[in-house]
């Protein structure tokens, strides 16, 4: 089982195939200009989309002409609520807060100024259901005007260089001239109740309207509906993943980890800090206690780590008490005070040193008990054995002091996690993360055997990405 199946990600029905990634660090976004025409009282914006980054102000859809006064948007506070403007004055923000990033939430929008009710001018619904709870609730004026079709819409930031939006986005629509319930874009699941997406494609989208579905990695502004394209800024085909409200894929956890990590690029790119190593460290948005999983790691300079850790070990008693903790790490360097090269949990091994720009592998055997590591594709040696483990047969070589079985026999009932971790207090270490969407370039590009991930290496037959899809089938 898994210790979190994350929200509107089920293996039926009908399916996204990718996301695009926006990183706040990279400023990230895309918009199009000289709209002209459509409605000025009535629109609709939906948008699939799951946080990386919480605790900032951010925006991830906007119209703007050029002042504050005619201006609408959509986003986050810092104190992550929802929030909508439209103008100087028109404002609503949520009561409840929306801090989940392991998880895809669907939000529309519905505007309709001609509504003679003011309560329904404006209506907001997350996962299906009409939010009716709000701290503010400023409505429009019956008839007034509506900022959908000035000069210029923009996703994943308010305007220029202002309050960028940190997250994944797929099925990316907007309604001109028709306010729409959520029904028009999701269902609720007949067995389970889970909010899923439907086909938009047969949405009436009118004059300004657009859908942004990211399936063309070399265009990712493309308006599937056939307008006018967006334009990327500083989005490249590698910012396409399959990471989507159909597909959820891993990543590394802000809310579960120290409080020295730094993460960017959808939370896969970590930048620890030059400070006591034992607080840079992170677990994934998902734990599981059965199963075969694969994930990758890239140095990029000094001394990151990659390994495992129970969901229920305190991180820092783990990692100062690594042999006796639940936790396996390899790292290249010092670890805990031994100053060694190449190493599993502290103990001195045969196993390889790893440089920068080195592609390092881990590969987790809960049915079985072992996890293995290899660097640039080779599975490398266990402490003071001559036989390579094998994962593809469950086996963890002949020696008796292999760490990679020490920890986990009789322990792997419990809930395990892919772990990150900065072994380097000055300077700090950099490393991406890959769980099957990577934000750089890769020579190779291979999926796991049911066909999910894009990774350097090939998984070892029966390993697989950490996404719900394979969760649904093998955890």
């Amino acid at each position: 089982m898994s210790i979190i199946i994350p929200a509107n990600t089920l293996a039926g029905g009908f399916n996204v195939d990718n996301s695009c990634r926006f990183d706040r660090a990279s400023s990230s976004a895309m918009s199009k200009s000289s709209l002209s025409g459509g409605s000025n009282t009535i629109g609709t914006v939906s948008v699939w989309l799951k946080r990386s980054g919480i605790g900032t102000d951010q925006r991830y859809w906007a119209n703007y002409a050029g002042s504050d006064s005619d201006r609408l948007q959509f986003g986050w506070q810092a104190a992550d609520k929802l929030y909508i403007q439209h103008g100087a004055n028109v404002k609503f923000i949520t009561t409840r807060v929306f801090r989940d990033v392991s998880a895809w939430y669907h939000v529309v929008v519905a505007i309709d100024s001609t509504e003679a009710d003011n309560a329904n001018r404006v209506k907001v619904y997350v996962n299906g259901v009409r939010e009716t709870a709000f701290d503010t609730f400023n409505t429009l004026t019956e008839d007034g005007e509506i900022f959908m079709n000035n000069d210029k819409i923009i996703i994943g930031e308010r305007q220029t260089s202002d309050l960028f939006y940190d997250g994944y986005l797929c099925e990316v629509v907007q309604l001109d001239g028709t306010a729409a319930a959520a029904d028009s874009f999701g269902e609720f699941d007949e067995d389970s109740g889970i909010w899923k997406p439907i086909d938009v494609s047969g949405l009436t989208f009118g004059t300004n309207g657009f859908y942004l579905d990211f399936e063309a990695s070399g265009n990712m502004g493309n308006d599937a509906n056939g307008g006018t394209d967006f334009t990327e800024s500083n989005i490249a085909a590698v910012e396409q993943s399959t990471d989507t409200c159909t597909n959820n894929f891993a990543t590394v956890n802000p809310v579960d980890s120290g409080f020295k990590v730094n993460l960017s690029e959808g939370n896969l790119k970590f930048v620890g800090e030059t400070a006591d190593f034992i607080q840079q460290w992170g677990r994934t948005t998902f734990g599981v206690s059965r199963g075969k999983w694969y994930w990758e790691m890239t140095k990029i300079a000094n001394n990151p780590c990659i390994g495992i850790v129970t969901m229920q070990s305190p991180i820092n008693l783990a990692l100062e008490n690594n042999t006796a903790a639940r936790c396996v790490i390899y790292c290249s360097g010092q670890l805990d005070g031994q100053d060694n090269s190449g190493r599993v949990n502290g103990i001195a091994t045969s196993i390889a040193d790893y440089a920068d720009d080195d592609i390092v592998s881990c590969m987790m055997d809960l049915d079985n008990g072992f996890v293995y590591f290899a660097k640039n594709g080779t599975i490398q040696i266990g402490a003071d054995d001559s036989t390579t483990g094998n994962p593809a047969s469950g086996s963890s070589g002949t020696g008796a002091a292999n760490p990679t079985s020490q920890l986990l026999t009789n322990q792997h009932d419990g809930v395990w996690s892919p772990l990150i971790f900065d072994n380097s207090s000055n300077p700090a270490a950099t490393a991406i993360y890959n769980f099957g969407n990577p934000t750089v370039a890769l020579s190779s590009g291979v999926a796991d055997g049911n066909g999910f991930g894009n990774f350097e290496y090939a998984p070892p037959s029966g390993y697989f990405a950490l996404c719900t899809k394979n969760l649904a089938e093998h955890g």
